[in-house]
């Protein structure tokens, strides 16, 4: 009998193994200084409390996929989990002389350059895993450039629920109806990571993307 209780709890241990349900996996992805970073860290910060991700005006600050796990977002009483990954600005060029008139000097500026390159590479790669992506656009800027429809085109391929965070709606030159009406596919909130405007809706419409 005792082997038998053994065999059974053996058993019991694999299955909830098996069927354990994996961490869902929420990508910021956009292009470089649209604001993912400073969107990152305002989800972290009014969620656990501390910040994520370095933001500087330079582009490709962000070079790297970075991971915050376990997340649980909260609202009208109910609540979301999941791993928040930071992702590098997605650039269709990436040259060194871009930076050098932030005074980086032309090594530096060489090696910014490759390592950028690189986190396009592994963000683009990142893609496959991830289980809903948030566009982060510069609502100041004109919707329709090369690298947006690249990153809209790539999602569109996979099939991965999506929604836009229209950035920076505290600045004057904030438009998110061209952004609303250059990709009408999915929902759109204008919002400004910085300043925490209107993130309540942001929250609202996360929770109708992950849940798809």
């Amino acid at each position: 009998m005792a082997v038998f209780n053994i065999f059974k709890d053996l058993l019991n241990r694999l299955s909830s193994l098996f069927n354990a349900k994996k961490d869902r996996r929420l990508g910021l992805y956009g292009p470089p200084n649209a604001g993912k970073s400073t969107l990152a860290n305002r989800i972290c910060k009014d969620w656990l409390g501390e910040e994520m991700s370095t933001v500087s005006a330079v582009p490709h600050e962000t070079r790297e996929v970075i991971v915050k796990e376990k997340i649980e977002v909260k609202s009208k009483g109910k609540s979301l989990s999941f791993n928040l990954v930071d992702t590098p600005g997605i650039a269709t060029k990436i040259d060194y002389e871009d930076f050098l008139k932030f005074k980086i000097n032309k090594d530096d500026a060489k090696e910014r350059a490759k390592e950028a390159t690189k986190g396009v590479i592994e963000a683009i790669k990142w893609l496959d895993d991830m289980d809903a992506v948030v566009v982060v656009l510069d609502s100041t800027i004109n919707p329709y450039s090369q690298v947006n429809i690249t990153i809209i085109g790539n999602l569109a391929a996979r099939d991965i629920p999506v929604m836009i965070a229209a950035n920076k709606t505290d600045l004057k030159k904030a438009d998110v109806k061209a952004i609303e009406a250059a990709f009408p596919q999915y929902p759109v909130v204008g919002m400004s990571a910085d300043k925490g405007i209107n993130m309540e809706e942001f929250y609202d419409q996360l929770f109708k993307v992950m849940k798809k």
